[in-house]
């Protein structure tokens, strides 16, 4: 029996999930971001790495035949010619790509999704400016990076994690723009999602007893994950990942770009993956409730009854989409004595986001939405669920699987065009 590992990096922990090659799970390990302040990020990161191969049952790990590993988009790193960070990573929500906005603009074609101050292109910018930027062999996302750990090759991604750096993901090329720009030669090599880059270095297959012709494959988002993990293939269908943020991704037969509102579309074969990423989602729920507590008081809510609490739910300033404003104040208040009132107010302005957000991808141009699969945590809260059903209006559903390591797992097995959809 061969063995595929998909890994997902995610805002609030990392998990592995081994399939077979029927694409049953045969392990699964997780591991929650629960980050030293002693310890960099990047040391941490690679230590979770290693602790969720470390945990895959030796049976498996000895019949390992591919990896691949999905991250957070936008996510970032600075590396040395031996692909060491120069400094900390910078993280998908930060907007310190701000101070680099109007030089940002000026580069890019009008509306283009790099646009955001929180795009792969405006850190990148933003890192041109320091002193140390001198020193810099590559730029890679943060899947990338990881992937690297194991196969030892530096700078190679996706055209999944590089859209936000401004890969032409329908011409399959950097655009002439892009590559005019002083710092050209730190952009990665550009690969399909799923492709073989090469096998597991010696010390990694020696440490973790993986074979020695282990493939390491290019990766993906954490989002484009979940949604290959669903059950969704044809157009029209949709995947909210209700995880730490919000993200949506509708199938669609149409390319939808709008920096205004924080929309983009990828690439998946012949069709595309039209969305968008907001800020809000269960991080902020996590602020104000433990789990268990999340799970008392949703039980106790009526999902069928609309809250009259209207908040923007967010951790800080700044909303990436359906609005894109980095400036964006959090709407918490009023507050009503009542807990389980706070909460119900939460969830049904989550969903109000949610639904302005497939307005949004419809008023431009994609293809109308007729079904709706849930992956991420919150795709286990039965009152969440019904109250996004109320508010927007069409099926919504749990996806077979929930997990983004899933998704990864079959990227690992079949690659990209494999596990696509295509059109009917």
């Amino acid at each position: 029996m061969t063995v595929y590992l998909g890994i997902d990096f995610g805002t609030s922990g990392a998990r592995a999930i081994a399939i077979n090659e029927s694409g049953q799970i045969v392990a699964s390990k997780k591991q929650l971001f629960t980050h030293p302040s002693n310890l960099n990020l990047t040391t941490f990161w690679q230590n979770c790495l290693f602790a969720l191969l470390r945990e895959i049952p030796l049976e498996q790990r000895q019949q390992l035949g591919a990896i691949a590993i999905n991250g957070t988009s936008a996510t970032v790193l600075l590396l040395d010619p031996q692909g060491k960070p120069l400094s900390d990573p910078i993280l998908y929500s930060d907007a310190r790509g701000l101070s680099v906005q109007d030089r940002l603009q000026s580069l890019v074609p009008p509306n283009h999704v790099v646009a955001s101050s929180t795009s792969s292109l405006a850190k990148l910018l933003w890192w041109s400016e320091q002193p140390y930027f001198s020193q810099a062999s590559y730029f890679l996302h943060q899947a990338d990076w990881l992937a690297g750990l194991l196969h030892g090759k530096w700078g190679i991604s996706d055209y999944h994690n590089t859209l936000k750096l401004g890969y032409d993901v329908e011409k399959l090329r950097y655009p002439d723009w892009l590559l005019a720009l002083p710092f050209q030669s730190l952009l990665p090599q550009v690969l399909a999602p799923g492709t073989p880059v090469g096998v597991v270095i010696p010390a990694i297959t020696e440490t973790f007893s993986i074979p020695n012709d282990c493939q390491v494959r290019t990766g993906t988002t954490d989002s484009i994950a979940a949604f290959l993990a669903s059950d969704a293939s044809q157009p029209g269908e949709a995947v909210t990942s209700l995880g730490s943020t919000l993200v949506l991704k509708l199938l669609s037969q149409t390319r939808v770009d709008a920096a205004d509102y924080g929309i983009y579309s990828h690439r998946l074969g012949d069709l595309w993956l039209a969305g968008g990423a907001s800020n809000t989602g269960g991080a902020v729920l996590r602020q104000f409730f433990s789990d268990d507590r999340l799970t008392a008081l949703s039980e106790q809510i009526n999902p069928d009854q609309e809250s009259p609490y209207d908040y923007y739910p967010l951790l800080q300033p700044g909303e990436r989409f359906p609005i894109n404003n980095p400036q964006l104040q959090p709407q918490l208040t009023p507050r009503p004595a009542s807990e389980q009132e706070f909460l119900h107010g939460l969830l049904e302005s989550l969903a109000r986001i949610e639904k302005l957000g497939y307005q949004r991808l419809q008023e431009l141009g994609a293809t109308s939405t007729t079904e709706i699969h849930t992956a991420g945590g919150g795709a286990k809260n039965p009152t969440w669920q019904v109250i996004r059903e109320r508010q927007l209006g069409i099926p919504v559903s749990v996806s077979q699987q929930t997990e983004a390591a899933y998704g990864t797992a079959l990227l690992a097995r079949s690659g990209l065009d494999a596990i696509s959809a295509s059109p009917p």
